[in-house]
C-alpha cells in the first residue's frame, strides 16, 4: 500500500504507541483519585501537556486537552461567542475553513450571531483589506486556520493576531494542519485560541488540545467533574494524552528533517506529474503551502473516479469534493478560489509524510497518467472538448 493521505491522518508512531500501552493497563487509575497509581497518571498527563506546551512555545497551564480539533475548535467558536455576547454577536472567518469552523458559525447564526465570510484570493489566502474592513464594533472574534487542508496554503496568522489585537477582537486559529509539521512558536503577540489534533502528528485519535493564552477565559461547553482546571469535564484520556505528548516530543526534535526529506518527494512528486498529465490546474499557494501538500484538478473527469482507480492499484488519496462524502458538491475550498464546478470536481489530494519514499513517489508518479487517460477517454467532456 502506498499511503498519500497524511492530511487526513497519519498512522501512530511506534514510539507513541509504546508511550501508551501501560496507561491502559498497569497504569489505569483515575488521575481525579488521590492513591499512589493516581497519582502515577497524573504525573503522565501533566508530562504529555509539556511537550506539547514545548512543541509550541507556550505555559503548560494554557494547554488544556480536549477530544480532537473539531472539539477544539468548537469550544473557542461557541466559548467565546457564549462569553462576549453582551458586547456584540458578530464573528469573522474565511470562506475556506474546515466544517468544524464554518459548522459552528452556521450553528451560531441560528441562535441570532451574525458570521461575515471573508473571501480568499486564487492561491486560498485570506483577503487581509476584507478582513480589516469586517471589523464592526460588536465584533467579538475573528477565527482563520493556519493552513488549509486541502490546497495547503499557509494563512499570515501573525498579521491577523496584530488586527485582531489593535481592535480588541479575539482571535482563533484552528492550526490542526500545522501543529508539529512546521515551527510555530506562540507568543503574547499571537493567536488567543489555537487547536490542535493529535492524530495529525503521529499521535493518536481522540485526543487534541486548545491552547488558550493567558489571561484569556471562555467558559466550558461540557460540565462534569471539573477536569482541565473546571475547563473542559470528563475523564483524563491518559493513554491517548501520553501518546500525544509523546507525538509532540518527537515532532520537536525530528521536524526539521521530515521537512526537508518530505518536501523534496513532494516536489519530485508533482514535477513528475506536471510532465506526465496534460489539462491540470495546481492548487495552493506556490510558496507559502504546507510542504506536504499537492492538490491538482484534472480536467474533464471526477476526482471520485480518480481514487477508486488509484484504490485499485493500492494507493491511497484524496479528493477535495465532497461527492465522496455523498454530496454531488465540489469542495467549497476549490470553489472559494474561483475554479469553476466543473474543474473542481476533477480535484485529487496527495498530501505526503515521514514514512513514505521514493519508490512511493515513483508508483504514483507511474500510474496517475495512464489513469488519467483511461477516464478522459470515457469522459463525455473530453469528448466534448476535443
Amino acid at each position: 500500500m502506498v499511503y498519500m493521505d497524511y492530511n487526513a491522518t497519519t498512522p501512530c508512531d511506534k514510539r507513541v504507541v509504546e508511550e501508551m500501552m501501560p496507561y491502559f493497563s498497569e497504569k489505569f487509575a483515575n488521575t481525579s483519585s488521590i492513591y499512589k497509581p493516581a497519582r502515577e497518571a497524573k504525573k503522565a498527563q501533566e508530562k504529555a501537556r509539556e511537550n506539547v506546551a514545548g512543541l509550541l512555545g507556550c505555559l503548560p497551564d494554557e494547554i488544556f486537552f480536549t477530544s480532537g480539533g473539531t472539539e477544539a475548535d468548537n469550544w473557542a467558536i461557541a466559548g467565546t461567542a457564549l462569553k462576549m455576547q453582551e458586547k456584540g454577536k458578530h464573528i469573522i472567518t474565511s470562506q475556506i475553513e474546515h466544517h468544524a469552523v464554518l459548522h459552528t458559525c452556521k450553528a451560531l447564526e441560528k441562535r441570532g450571531y451574525e458570521v461575515t465570510y471573508v473571501p480568499v484570493d486564487r492561491y486560498g489566502v485570506v483577503d487581509m483589506d476584507q478582513l480589516e474592513k469586517s471589523i464592526r464594533n460588536d465584533t467579538i472574534l475573528i477565527t482563520v486556520m493556519h493552513a488549509n487542508n486541502e490546497i495547503g496554503t499557509v494563512q499570515p496568522i501573525e498579521k491577523i493576531a496584530l488586527l485582531a489585537r489593535e481592535k480588541g477582537v479575539f482571535f482563533h486559529t484552528d492550526a490542526v494542519q500545522t501543529v508539529g509539521k512546521m515551527p510555530l512558536k506562540l507568543t503574547e503577540s499571537g493567536p488567543d485560541m489555537l487547536s490542535i489534533s493529535g492524530h495529525k502528528f503521529y499521535g493518536p485519535k481522540g485526543i487534541g488540545a486548545l491552547y488558550i493564552r493567558k489571561g484569556v477565559s471562555i467558559p466550558p461547553l461540557i460540565y462534569g467533574g471539573g477536569q482541565e482546571k473546571g475547563k473542559r469535564s470528563g475523564t483524563s484520556n491518559v493513554p491517548c494524552m501520553a501518546g500525544m505528548g509523546k507525538a509532540a516530543e518527537i515532532a520537536l526534535q525530528e521536524m526539521e528533517q521530515d521537512i526537508s526529506r518530505v518536501r523534496e518527494l513532494r516536489d519530485v512528486l508533482e514535477n513528475k506529474i506536471k510532465a506526465g498529465v496534460p489539462e491540470i490546474v495546481i492548487n495552493g499557494h506556490p510558496e507559502n503551502r504546507l510542504y506536504n501538500t499537492i492538490n491538482i484538478c484534472m480536467k474533464y473527469i471526477e476526482g471520485e473516479s480518480i481514487l477508486l482507480s488509484l484504490d485499485f492499484e493500492g494507493i491511497c488519496a484524496s479528493s477535495g469534493s465532497a461527492c465522496t462524502s455523498g454530496s454531488l458538491e465540489p469542495s467549497h475550498v476549490l470553489l472559494a478560489i474561483g475554479l469553476s464546478h466543473e474543474v473542481a470536481h476533477g480535484s485529487l489530494r496527495l498530501s505526503l509524510g515521514k514514512y513514505n519514499t521514493r519508490e512511493d513517489v515513483d508508483k504514483v508518479a507511474s500510474v496517475l497518467p495512464g489513469i488519467v487517460d483511461r477516464l478522459r477517454q470515457i469522459s463525455p467532456f473530453w469528448k466534448d472538448k476535443k
